[in-house]
């Protein structure tokens, strides 16, 4: 069974705010964070909507405390900026975070792709090298959290595509576990950029209006941007401190089925909740609420509720957040693990947008409007990737 594990600290920043409570205020309103994006420059703005933090990547670096450093990408502001607020949330000192017991583990696809023009005059040597050239790397954003905040422990960047920051949450809990490190900073962070824009829109899943997960006639994703970190500890160094919550279970698969979807059978899907729930030792029933990947891309959602009804006899209570926030790409399962946490402690779960028809196959909408009062002991959170890489994580309160 291992130690338990337990989350004493969060912080985010994405489209719907800066800050944890800001996120949680317009999900309680039912805001989303979705519309023109501003910041980002492509002729793709005037096509589709976006998640977009709006902030310029100079304002964010000033927030995060970094106006006068070089060479610093949009992706790593974002991150330093969440992963202070999660440190300051869980009360830890600067010993601690660069204690050799403390692991970072951090997650990113863009990186710094999200300086597509500067990538494209280095590498095509136009001009004399730019302040960027450091910053290119998809763990630059990971290496620049350790020099800032002198950890020791262990670290290591994912790369799993959507599911990059859930299995950072998930190796986090499995250190702890198995004693390797007592405390762990764990989640991840993407910016918008032209290089996933065009991706994206070459494959044909991009949504001209804000993305309709589970609904019959979503028309694709809208992609978005943001960080969330989690700060982890073990049992035994918590002492009296706040929980939200504890890293219960986690299963991961791979159904390498397709280099950009999932197989129609759910094959990935079944066996990531199955592990998440053989590892927190639930039955299926025990699950209150679960925070779907939901992008609104016509394979996604249906193959999501394939997996679903595979593995509950009644579906929970679920949504999918990206409502709100856009596809976040790496830095999704962090966000919504936030979010999960969030209806945990609130003991609240908020509207899912968008889906007027549900998929008529299943006969199950997702939740229509916002709840108070609800019992939610034990949450699912699903990220799902390119290629078949499936994670789920169940989140349990203490």
């Amino acid at each position: 069974m291992g130690k338990r594990v337990f989350i004493t600290g969060i912080g985010i920043i994405s489209a719907l705010g800066d800050s944890v409570q800001a996120n949680r205020e317009n999900l309680v309103r039912g805001k989303t964070g979705i519309k023109k994006a501003k910041v980002l420059q492509t002729r793709y703005t005037e096509i589709f909507p976006f998640g977009e933090v709006p902030y310029s990547t100079e304002e964010l670096k000033n927030q995060a405390g970094i106006a006068d450093v070089k060479g610093i990408s949009r992706t790593e502001a974002l991150a330093l900026i969440a992963a202070k607020q999660s440190i300051a949330d869980a009360g830890l000192t600067d010993g601690q975070v660069a204690s050799f017991d403390m692991a970072l583990l951090s997650a990113s696809t863009v990186g710094g792709m999200s300086l597509t023009d500067q990538l494209h005059d280095d590498a095509s040597m136009i001009g004399p090298p730019s302040d960027y050239l450091a910053s290119y790397n998809v763990g630059e954003h990971a290496s620049n959290l350790i020099k800032r905040f002198g950890i020791k422990g262990l670290s290591a960047t994912f790369n799993t595509a959507c599911s990059s920051s859930a299995n950072a949450i998930m190796m986090g809990a499995k250190l702890i576990k198995s004693g390797r490190c007592t405390r762990a900073i764990v989640g991840g962070a993407d910016a918008l950029a032209k290089y996933t824009v065009n991706g994206f829109n070459s494959l044909q899943i991009l949504s001209p209006e804000h993305c309709k997960p589970f609904d019959k006639n979503r028309s694709g994703l809208t992609l978005g941007e943001g960080a969330a970190y989690l700060i982890l500890e073990s049992e035994e160094v918590v002492g009296n401190k706040k929980i939200y919550g504890e890293v219960k279970g986690y299963g991961n698969a791979n159904d390498a089925f397709h280099a950009s979807s999932i197989s129609d059978d759910a094959i990935g899907i079944i066996a990531s909740i199955s592990g998440a729930l053989t590892s927190a030792d639930l039955p299926p029933e025990s699950i209150d609420y679960i925070n779907a990947h939901g992008t609104g891309t016509m394979n996604n959602d249906i193959t999501e509720q394939t997996g679903m009804n595979a593995i509950f006899k009644k579906i929970p209570q679920f949504q999918s957040t990206k409502t709100y926030t856009g596809h976040t790409l790496a830095a999704a399962g962090a966000i919504e693990a936030v979010f999960s946490l969030l209806t945990m402690q609130n003991n609240e779960l908020y509207t899912s947008l968008n889906c007027n028809d549900p998929i008529e196959e299943f006969n199950v909408s997702p939740i229509k409007s916002y709840k108070k009062d609800q019992k939610i002991n034990n949450v699912l959170s699903n990220s799902f990737g390119f290629g078949g890489n499936c994670s789920s994580l169940i989140f349990s309160k203490v």
